[in-house]
């Protein structure tokens, strides 16, 4: 458990004075970085449902279909930390382009997201993006990344079949918003009732991503829409799970067992910065996300700053020892640690 005293210790004043200029997102870079990501990645998905099946042409635009595509949809993060009403028209290209095609809408990080740093819940058993895995059976782990080979199934039944139900049981719709509304790792995590950020109108979201999830399988079913398709779809939705599966085992050190509330600085140490290089660990840990640990310390920071503010503050702070504490050389050397301390908590 972390010492509570590192929040009076920790350097936050400085620190804040060495990248208070960084915290206004720039608009062209979202948009530039978004829709070059979102537009090969559609490309690269229909030339690997056009090419030969199983061949070299078809592995190499598969690869490049599923990065692409997982880089755009990281950008629910950034939806998550942006200041309530901007970017209403870049969240609403992003549903239509990637949210709703890969059935995770905007809303469903919405709110839930943002309560994960508030320092009353963050850790607790109300945090729904925290499990203590370094206190539990390592294989727990190994449970995690294996599930999410089922999560495109388990969210087309969500919104293909659920989703009309709910609307004529209305015990079934209190339920499908508190357990299966949310981007979450706890599975004993219910959604408030009111935990809504931006999406005030996240029952559109819901509705559009069932009308799709409908369409495109009456289309398979009728034959109008190769099956292939749909499968590459489900591989494309499998491999960008399994990839955030990987990289949310590496965003925490997850000591907490849920009976502490943890300050700020505590967050921090608790969090992981994996700084690697742009060219392979920003392949899984995309938008900034290599800079968790950084991103906990001020998540105002907009992605595209994240990698300038870690420069800054391992180079200016008058002494980085705290700050030095989260940083991982690799993601093997990140999940080499956690193991290695659920195996010891055994």
């Amino acid at each position: 458990m972390t010492d509570p005293n590192v929040n009076k210790e920790f350097p936050f004043r400085e620190a804040h004075n060495l990248v208070h200029d960084l915290m206004t997102p720039n608009p062209t870079i979202y948009w530039l970085d978004f829709l070059f990501h979102i537009s090969l990645g559609w490309a690269a998905f229909v030339t690997a449902s056009l090419v030969p099946t199983f061949s070299a042409w078809q592995l190499v635009a598969f690869v490049i279909a599923a990065l692409a595509h997982y880089r755009a949809a990281i950008f629910i993060h950034e939806l998550a930390h942006l200041k309530k009403g901007t970017f209403n028209i870049f969240r609403l290209v992003w549903n239509l382009t990637s949210g709703i095609p890969l059935l995770i809408p905007s809303f469903t990080y919405d709110g839930v997201h943002y309560d994960h740093h508030k320092p009353d819940i963050y850790g607790t058993s109300e945090d729904g993006e925290y499990v203590p895995f370094a206190s539990q059976k390592p294989t727990l782990m190994i449970g995690y990344v294996l599930f999410s080979f089922f999560l495109p199934f388990i969210f087309l039944c969500r919104y293909l079949l659920l989703t009309p139900i709910s609307y004529l049981i209305p015990p079934l719709r209190k339920f499908c918003w508190e357990r299966v509304s949310s981007l979450t790792i706890n599975p004993t995590y219910k959604r408030p009732k009111n935990c809504i950020r931006n999406d005030k109108h996240w029952k559109l979201q819901e509705f559009a991503t069932f009308v799709f999830a409908t369409t495109v399988v009456t289309c398979v079913i009728l034959g109008t829409l190769p099956f292939k398709v749909f499968v590459l779809w489900y591989l494309v939705g499998m491999v960008i799970f399994f990839l955030n599966s990987l990289r949310t085992l590496t965003a925490h050190a997850y000591r907490n067992t849920g009976n502490h509330k943890m300050g700020f600085a505590e967050q921090y140490l608790d969090s992981i910065n994996i700084p690697g290089n742009l060219f392979i660990t920003a392949l899984w840990a995309p938008v900034g996300l290599r800079y968790h640990a950084t991103h906990h310390l001020f998540m105002s920071l907009p992605y595209h700053n994240l990698g300038k503010a870690q420069r800054r503050l391992v180079n200016g702070l008058s002494d980085n020892t705290l700050y030095l504490k989260t940083v991982r050389s690799s993601m093997r050397d990140a999940l080499r640690r956690i193991w290695g301390e659920a195996s010891k908590s055994r």
